[in-house]
């Protein structure tokens, strides 16, 4: 089954493969993505630290490009270490690559802060979430296709679907407050958006899962209720796991660097909160080395550095092996990648600390408010006038939309396609009154 046609098929069949093109479906989606406007935008949106606080960061181009490299990787080891396994599987390094370079093509701009304006002002009529919205553009609002998006193949969309649930569905309404008086009284961690799809891209999801079992397609929506936080779903097919563990491995290795290089985190706190539970991890290689790494992590030397950086990622890439669950018919969402348990507690503790010492820090939340404040701003500008203010192509959307929800959408795709230093002088024309700035006609 895992090899089968209907895996690599489109939705919108007529557009025929052209003559003298011998490139297997992956590596057409991967040219796809990687010739999309909203990967190109990746350029122009924050990973960690803001646009334009340093030339030297990563934005989230560079992170889903290292990303990509790193899923690769996995894909071949996989292919070297489980050779069997993986050509039963059909492990494809295009598709992993695509997977990668497209997994954050849906952020919207100022991260996370962005993200949680557009789920405040979006969450009586869907909500919003930077997965589902990848979700959207791949399968809706991408230009290769009259209204099929990027029009992927199938399993290329199923390795995509980090969620595979709704947001109505996954959204714990305890959660929820009372719209409070000021948009600069919304509190972030009062609306954060449940991860998952849009029910109005239910459609686009019914036809990924539809090679599945009914049985298949009921347990891998399946998802845990909690009564502090929203629901989150439990499944995720195998290609999905290989990237989300690259993405992982990017996040905390990579973005360590970002913070190491510009001062951020100090090695004292590494050796506290990294060093010594490795230690007691005892991990082949990782737990007798981790003193060594953290001298060429901090030293003056940026090949040192370089080297060091290279090695953790190795060593977590090195970690990884594909498992049964043993709860679906399909192999493609029964077998995962995983670490080793003692590797999966060592990469969280990278993440908890690039987390608690970089994006947590005063300074980048400062930058994360602001972000949130403009894209309400906008938000409720644009909704305000739609016809008036909204770009052409847009305010046609708009019009041409069939219902409250459906108009709000139109609004949401629009801002959260901007970059953040789009719609920082989108608000600076907007809303300062002596600024002169003259919109880019090349809109989002």
């Amino acid at each position: 089954m895992t090899h089968s046609n209907e895996w690599t098929e489109r939705r919108l069949t007529r557009l025929e493969k052209r003559d003298g093109d011998h490139r297997n479906a992956y590596q057409r989606d991967k040219a796809r993505i990687m010739h999309s406007a909203a990967f190109r935008r990746l350029q122009a949106k924050t990973q960690v630290l803001g646009i334009g606080i340093s030339d030297f960061y990563r934005t989230r181009l560079t992170h889903s490009l290292e990303a990509a490299q790193i899923g690769t990787g996995i894909a071949a080891q996989l292919t070297q270490k489980q050779a069997e396994l993986s050509a039963q599987l059909g492990i494809d390094e295009h598709l992993i690559e695509s997977l990668c370079l497209a997994h954050d093509i849906g952020h919207p701009p100022f991260g996370h802060g962005g993200e949680i304006a557009l789920h405040y002002m979006m969450h009586e009529h869907g909500g919003f979430e930077g997965n589902g919205q990848t979700f959207r553009i791949l399968t809706k609002l991408e230009t290769y296709s009259p209204s099929d998006g990027m029009n992927l193949a199938r399993r290329t969309l199923l390795g995509l679907i980090k969620y595979p649930n709704y947001i109505d569905l996954l959204t714990n309404h305890h959660l929820e407050t009372e719209k409070p008086e000021s948009h600069r009284l919304v509190k972030s961690k009062q609306w954060h958006p449940p991860k998952g799809l849009y029910l109005c891209d239910k459609n686009a999801f019914d036809w990924v899962v539809a090679p599945l079992s009914s049985n298949d397609q009921q347990r891998f929506s399946e998802f845990s209720v909690g009564d502090d936080r929203h629901s989150k779903t439990r499944y995720k097919s195998f290609d999905c796991s290989i990237m989300e563990l690259a993405d992982d491995i990017a996040y905390a290795i990579h973005d360590l660097e970002d913070a190491i290089v510009m001062s951020m985190v100090t090695r004292d706190s590494f050796e506290v909160e990294i060093v010594a539970p490795i230690k007691t991890l005892e991990l082949p290689w990782l737990s007798v080395q981790i003193d060594v790494l953290t001298d060429n992590l901090f030293s003056a030397a940026p090949y040192e550095r370089k080297n060091a950086i290279g090695a953790l990622v190795n060593c977590f890439i090195t970690a990884i092996s594909i498992e049964k669950q043993d709860l679906f018919e399909s192999e493609l969402i029964d077998y995962n990648a995983q670490f080793a348990e003692n590797y999966q507690i060592a990469l969280g503790l990278f993440k908890s600390f690039v987390f608690n010492y970089v994006i947590r820090k005063p300074e980048l939340q400062l930058l994360e408010y602001k972000g949130q404040q403009i894209v309400m701003a906008l938000f409720e500008a644009f909704s305000s006038e739609p016809e008036r203010l909204l770009p052409t192509n847009t305010a046609k959307r708009w019009l041409e939309a069939d219902s409250d929800i459906s108009k709000h959408r139109v609004l949401a795709d629009y801002i959260s396609g901007m970059t953040d230093e789009y719609a920082t002088r989108l608000y600076n024309h907007l809303f300062l009154p002596k600024s002169n700035a003259v919109t880019d006609s090349l809109t989002p």
